[in-house]
């Protein structure tokens, strides 16, 4: 049976996290493009918190598009109801407040609860918890703006609520620690301290939930080196001449898929394991993992979105295991249908 399908789009924070919602959402309705499965819509969320419904996601589109308040927006969702929405939203309240929204309406969403969202967006909470479980976390704290560490150097410093990498540094001289502190505090509410894991590797785990057991899929690997031990934003992403969001990350040099029967690809599906069901994850969960030079997997994040767009890590991961976008897609609403929450309502 045919399903309407949502497409939450844009930022209620700021341009840079529309502009990447966009990006993202216009591939995955490119790649589920399927007039006989989905009737694809979008509800468009810009920074001044008005939403709209546009013919599509381009600017013009999006432009001539009514706006309209959170009320209106409520009214014109339960007037034409959708089947499912794909929350394509990474600023925090997209991925926390937003999704919370649809629970109230009963309007179900593949991936996973605000609850898990708001988990993973605070790296510290995501850290003790997958801790608890058993998966080994470089030694860590929490510093405001104008507190100093404790920790041994060298350090990595990172916003303990940001994502991209924005305001990361690595710190092997005390005379920059305060400096990264700041850096870090100015990019979200505190800075996290993190013991330095050396060299090593760096890799993430995708996994989704197929019949309800977990699968993992083939790791993604991410060039660091000597002279570049740690990522930064501008290794993610960067925008053209024109303006446009681009992902630095896809590049062939920057990130490739492990052989599965690399050594380290058993230990850290085990971890991913782990923190998947120790973050009450449903649907799918993506985790990066330093891994120090005597192959143990250290926890660095979770990040537990997937767009269904075919440039996403989780398909990349799946295409590299045979599974197309379309798949992974369907397979999610599988599993949604198969939770009891009514994927197509009784009045359609």
């Amino acid at each position: 049976m045919r399903r309407t399908v949502l497409q939450l789009v844009g930022s209620a924070v700021d341009e840079f996290y529309a502009d990447l919602s966009r990006l993202y959402a216009g591939a995955c309705v490119e790649a589920l493009a399927d007039d006989d499965r989905y009737e694809m819509r979008v509800a468009y969320v810009s920074p001044d918190g008005c939403w709209r419904f546009p013919a599509g996601l381009d600017a013009d589109s999006i432009a001539a598009a009514v706006p309209m308040t959170l009320a209106e927006a409520v009214g014109h969702l339960q007037a034409a109801p959708v089947d499912v929405v794909v929350p394509q939203m990474f600023c925090l309240p997209g991925m926390t407040a937003y999704r919370a929204l649809f629970d109230v309406l009963g309007v179900p969403y593949v991936g996973n609860p605000p609850e898990v969202m708001a988990i993973a967006a605070d790296k510290a909470k995501a850290r003790a918890i997958v801790a608890a479980a058993g998966v080994p976390v470089p030694v860590g704290e929490v510093l405001a703006a104008g507190e100093t560490s404790s920790l041994p150097l060298p350090v990595v410093v990172k916003p303990v609520d940001a994502d991209n990498s924005a305001g990361v540094t690595l710190v092997r001289d005390a005379s920059e620690l305060d400096a990264a502190i700041d850096l870090a505090s100015a990019h979200g509410r505190a800075a996290l301290v993190e013991s330095y894991v050396e060299l090593g590797r760096e890799v993430r785990c995708g996994i989704i939930v197929s019949d309800g057991e977990l699968v993992c899929l083939p790791l993604e690997e991410y060039a660091v080196s000597a002279a570049k031990p740690v990522r930064l934003g501008e290794d993610k992403l960067d925008r053209t001449a024109d303006g446009d969001l681009y992902l630095v990350a896809k590049d062939p040099s920057r990130a490739w898929i492990v052989p599965k029967d690399d050594p380290i690809t058993e230990r850290v599906w085990a971890a991913a394991r782990r923190c998947h069901v120790a973050l009450g994850c449903r649907h799918y969960s993506l985790f990066d993992f330093r891994i120090d030079p005597d192959g143990v997997p250290w926890f660095l994040e979770a990040g537990p979105y997937c767009s269904f767009a075919p440039t996403s890590v989780i398909a990349v991961m799946a295409a590299a295991a045979g599974v197309d976008v379309a798949t992974l897609f369907a397979t999610a609403l599988t599993e949604l249908d198969d939770e009891g929450t009514p994927c197509l309502r009784s009045s359609r």
